[in-house]
């Protein structure tokens, strides 16, 4: 089986090339490779390669950034999506797509299932569900949407980097303690999505995250504890949890965006959150 990868520098596609099957050949393709807006630049990278399987894993993730930055944040969320699905369409090739948590509102007090009603907040979150919506619409029978949330990886930047850095530069930090979901580690995401590539029957939408709950402050604990373990941090340093409201920006996050996993659990059996947190922590000290 050939795949064809598309987001090359971000993280979940390096876990995706990391975590590719035998007897898969993937090839990843980034921003300088092909145009994902175009039909034709899209097009004619597809029918060079001839893929079985398209996996996106590219997206405008700059939450507060598309507040302002909306043409760019609709052109990889939605148009990106458009492109991809008619020309995986056209060639008979299956097509799995990562949206978000961000499709929810968080004014829930239970996990949010596939069915739930969504309702983003933000452009960020808007864009996103477009490119859903265009998605169903267009290539429904060979084709998954996989929302996730909270994803980390030892590749890229993320909250886990970047905690990681202001640990060791700060006296102390304060960490939004009220939004509510679960990480993911990427490289579980990855080998889940590769399930989903070979699998025989698709299920519209999955819900894919590790188990288990937590807050941003509970992460970032958990970041310092594990991370001083391992010696990624030399000195631990006060960590304490504040509201939202303390932490003011452009984008509003939902307050509570746990998802309902349980239906994937037949792909994929999840781990809980702190021991993929502890994996992927043990990466990064052999990098």
């Amino acid at each position: 089986m050939k795949a064809l990868i598309i987001g090359k520098n971000g993280q979940l596609a390096n876990e995706l090339m990391v975590e590719v099957p035998e007897h898969i050949k993937a090839v990843s393709l980034g921003r300088n490779d092909v145009d994902i807006t175009s039909l034709e630049s899209f097009s004619r990278a597809v029918e060079a390669m001839n893929p079985e399987v398209i996996i996106n894993a590219s997206a405008y993730t700059a939450v507060d950034n598309a507040e302002t930055d909306v043409d760019a944040a609709y052109a990889l969320n939605k148009t990106a999506i458009e492109v991809m699905a008619k020309t995986a369409k056209a060639n008979g090739i299956r097509f799995l797509h990562v949206s978000t948590d961000f499709v929810f509102n968080g004014q829930s007090n239970t996990a949010y299932k596939v069915s739930s009603q969504t309702s983003p907040l933000g452009i960020y979150g808007e864009s996103k569900l477009a490119g859903e919506i265009a998605l169903a619409s267009i290539y429904p029978e060979n084709s998954a949407i996989v929302r996730t949330s909270w994803v980390y990886s030892s590749f890229g930047n993320n909250f886990v980097k970047t905690m990681l850095r202001l640990m060791a530069e700060k006296e102390e930090l304060g960490i939004v303690g009220d939004q509510i979901g679960c990480p993911t580690y990427a490289k579980t995401l990855a080998s889940f999505l590769w399930k989903l590539a070979k699998s025989e029957d698709l299920s519209p939408i999955y819900h894919w995250s590790d188990l288990g709950t937590a807050s941003w402050y509970d992460f970032a604990k958990a970041i310092q504890e594990i991370g001083l373990d391992k010696g990624l941090l030399e000195k631990k340093i006060p960590v304490k949890s504040i509201p939202s409201s303390a932490y003011p920006t452009p984008a509003k996050r939902p307050a509570f965006s746990l998802l309902d996993t349980s239906a994937s659990t037949d792909v994929l059996t999840p781990i809980y959150w702190r021991e993929q947190l502890t994996d992927c922590l043990s990466v990064l000290t052999t990098k």
